[in-house]
């Protein structure tokens, strides 16, 4: 008889601190109308607890190319500096506008894997985007039409093409998108924000989501590659610049547009953690609930060596935390 390795550290379960501290500052925002503030309550309480875990972290994905913030900028060192030395993604509120306007669905989002893995986008800050869940994954090719794509989505999932759902985001670049996937007869989920829930619905089985496509953040789609890589799904994904002086910027540092980042390409690593705590309900997760000095959260947490995922519902003491945390 082997005597089995010792269980090593399950980073998400330190992670998900992390979450539920920027979902909690940012819900008290929820639906004054001030997205800036969201954001800015959510990365000051995310920055404040990543300072407690144990981690030598590197910000690849932060806030600083489509935010220009001041903290969680990209190439920042977070954590407290001791090993394991990792790669961080970081969405301290995926969905913003939404969590300001009051609507459904927003997230505070963490992601980690081995040092060196996690691919960097610099200035491309979007990306065009193909991600199913296992049932589905192994049959998509973001380079053929979509017709194709929806047809082998289910074929995979022993579904008829009109019974599949596509979500997207609600936005002008993604109208060709949604004229063919009207063409062909498949449903339609429209979405304002938050495409990383979007990609880990795709997983889901009682999302009723199939597949996602579109155009969105590359910074999400890193983040989502590290979900869907404990979730054996797939996504695929290129760099899609806005404008010539993005294409020029892609020549000038070697970014190859034509290029199909897998999941793999995105997170190059078997050892991959995710958190998110859900700041307003959505389809994955339940919304920060106040109740006078206390407030409940819910989080996921997902790891990708063991291919574990749970599910955390936890109660906070506000007036406990504030005596112990050096959040404002």
């Amino acid at each position: 008889m082997t005597q089995a390795q010792p269980a090593d550290r399950n980073l998400a379960l330190e992670l998900v601190r992390v979450t539920e501290a920027a979902a909690i500052e940012s819900a008290k925002w929820q639906g004054r109308g001030d997205k800036n503030a969201v954001d800015q309550a959510a990365v000051d309480a995310m920055r404040a607890m990543l300072s407690t875990v144990d981690v030598d972290g590197l910000v690849v994905i932060g806030e600083g190319e489509k935010d220009e913030a001041p903290m969680l900028f990209n190439g920042e060192i977070v954590g407290n500096g001791r090993d394991p030395k990792m790669d961080i993604a970081v969405d301290p509120v995926d969905g913003t506008r939404l969590t300001a306007g009051g609507m459904p669905g927003a997230l505070a989002v963490i992601a980690m894997a081995d040092r060196g893995s996690m691919y960097a986008p610099g200035s491309l800050v979007y990306m065009d985007k193909i991600a199913v869940g296992e049932e589905a994954a192994g049959s998509i090719d973001i380079n053929a039409p979509v017709a194709h794509n929806l047809r082998q989505v289910a074929k995979a999932k022993g579904k008829d093409v009109d019974e599949v759902t596509v979500v997207l985001l609600d936005r002008p670049r993604n109208d060709e998108y949604i004229r063919q996937i009207r063409e062909v007869g498949a449903r339609i989920s429209l979405i304002g924000d938050g495409d990383i829930s979007g990609s880990i619905a795709t997983a889901k089985a009682d999302s009723g989501i199939d597949v996602l496509m579109g155009i969105g953040g590359s910074p999400e789609a890193v983040t989502s590659a590290c979900a869907l890589a404990a979730l054996h799904g797939e996504i695929q994904c290129k760099l899609w610049p806005r404008d010539e002086s993005e294409r020029e910027y892609a020549i000038e540092h070697g970014l190859d547009l034509n290029q199909v980042l897998t999941t793999r390409d995105l997170v190059d690593s078997d050892n991959t953690f995710f958190a998110a705590t859900g700041v307003s309900s959505g389809s994955l997760l339940r919304g920060v609930r106040f109740y006078g000095k206390s407030v409940e959260t819910h989080s996921v947490v997902m790891r990708s060596r063991s291919g574990t995922i749970r599910f955390v519902e936890s109660t906070h003491r506000l007036d406990w935390l504030d005596e112990i945390n050096a959040i404002d």
